[in-house]
């Protein structure tokens, strides 16, 4: 590869950013590789446990800090955010709808993970074509990569106390991706200070309080973590404040005020398919395993499994108002073949008689209304 003069560098980087535009990204920042100040912090993070079941978060470590380990030869980190909000997906009415199931709004379509993975490779492409012999590797939300930190190096925004990216322009409602790449290109500068202020929005409406401090996540709390990555049975005691919720959780974000600044994604691959952003739970609790994978091809939503996604459409049934139609739904599945299945069949049949009775009371499971796009 010849070397480049810093003019080139910089005239070459500016490009970078034309380009990573027309590919339909709305942001893009460049760093260097190196994460050190992070690992005190993230291995302190592990030894608390607060990473549950994914077990995969602890390995590698030394890639995570120094990720020209992970790609030899890198020196920068091209970073880049996409947004992915749909338009009128009315979050907050499906959240006050307790027969309605409530899907994050990042997985209402298409699955994120090839189409900018696929994206970033073709600004790789751009790259390699103005420099030749140039080596580059695209990643999203894969490897063993600390996006959030990078992305933050790179100037894209800061970490709010939920820990997600947070963006003066944009809200907090995109994906990240990164290119890792072996040319020494001019660095940006990272967002000059967080603009949280006291604010503790995020942090109080936590349905499951999984946040022990600002900046601080306990997975094993989160109803992200329980709904898409726990595997077996969610913790009794968490069942009731996850409400109607079966894939995911958003409540940080839509109670967040820079998310009044959140843009509607320009990507029809990410709008809403097959109804999930209004669709009833008895109707989705129906579903057969087939059906479950047809409907659900391209989408993020197979990763928790036809298993784990009737373990999550039962306990949000256990939260709804009930009725002889829910009751008979549930069951039909009190005999399944999974033991995670029937335990939660049977947990939201109980859980129902005990609302009905004023045994226990019902909870409220959207956050406060505010004036959000959404």
């Amino acid at each position: 590869m010849p070397e480049l003069s810093p003019k080139a560098l910089s005239d070459l980087a500016a490009s970078i950013k034309s380009w990573a535009k027309e590919l339909g990204f709305q942001q893009c920042g460049i760093t260097d590789c190196d994460l050190t100040d992070e690992q005190a912090h993230y291995e302190e993070w592990l030894a608390q446990g607060f990473h549950g079941e994914m077990g995969y978060l602890a390995n590698h470590l030394d890639k995570r800090f120094t990720a020209e380990q992970l790609v030899p030869g890198a020196q920068r980190i091209i970073c880049v955010r996409m947004d992915y909000l749909p338009p009128d997906t009315q979050a907050l009415n499906i959240l006050e709808n307790s027969a309605t199931a409530y899907v994050s709004r990042y997985t209402l379509g298409r699955d994120y993970h090839k189409l900018i993975r696929k994206r970033l490779t073709q600004l790789g492409k751009k790259i390699n074509a103005a420099v030749d012999e140039t080596v580059f590797r695209a990643f999203v939300d894969s490897a063993p990569i600390l996006e959030r930190p990078l992305a933050e190096k790179a100037g894209i925004g800061w970490r709010g106390k939920h820990t997600l990216i947070l963006n003066r322009e944009a809200g907090s409602m995109f994906f990240l991706g990164e290119l890792f790449i072996d040319l020494p290109l001019p660095i940006d500068p990272p967002t000059d200070e967080e603009h949280c202020g006291k604010c503790t929005a995020c942090l109080d409406v936590c349905p499951t309080q999984a946040f022990p401090q600002p900046h601080l996540l306990d997975a094993r709390r989160c109803i992200s973590y329980l709904t898409i990555e726990l595997d077996g049975a969610i913790p009794e005691e968490l069942r009731p404040l996850i409400g109607n919720r079966i894939f995911g959780c958003d409540d940080c974000q839509l109670i967040c005020p820079w998310n009044r600044f959140s843009n509607f994604t320009q990507e029809t691959d990410f709008h809403p398919r097959q109804q999930l952003d209004r669709s009833d739970l008895i109707n989705l609790f129906q579903w057969s395993e087939e059906e479950f994978l047809k409907r659900t091809e391209g989408s993020a939503i197979r990763r928790t499994g036809y298993i784990g996604w009737l373990r999550n459409i039962a306990t949000a049934l256990g939260n709804s108002a009930g009725g002889k139609e829910v009751e008979a739904t549930l069951k039909e599945k009190l005999e399944h073949e999974s033991s995670v299945v029937r335990e939660h069949v049977r947990w939201a049949l109980d859980h129902l008689k005990s609302l009905e009775s004023g045994t226990v009371h019902p909870i409220s499971h959207h956050p406060r209304r505010r004036k959000l796009n959404f």
